[in-house]
């Protein structure tokens, strides 16, 4: 437990959950900022990341519907980097 409060208690999976909000977030800042591209790598790289750490905190702290939608993101992202790799072969 990192912090305790009289309303609620942080713990060590909520803090890796709120970093891969963060990165989720961030990611699509700089999406609409145009900042980075659909097409950049590390735009699927900062949500493929910003997913696995709230699929972490998830398994602390189970919601079927967002790990669902946590496994999607995951990945989508991962097809996204798939997609690119082979177009850049080609």
């Amino acid at each position: 437990m990192l912090f305790k409060g009289n309303c609620s208690m942080i713990d060590f999976a909520d803090v890796i959950g709120m970093l891969g909000v963060g990165c989720v977030l961030g990611a699509y800042f700089l999406l609409q900022a145009s900042l980075v591209k659909v097409t950049d790598s590390y735009y699927s790289a900062i949500n493929a990341v910003g997913a696995l750490l709230i699929l972490y905190s998830l398994f602390f702290h189970w919601n079927t519907s967002s790990v669902v939608i946590e496994i999607f993101w995951f990945g989508i992202s991962i097809y996204g980097e798939i997609l690119r790799w082979i177009r850049k072969k080609v």
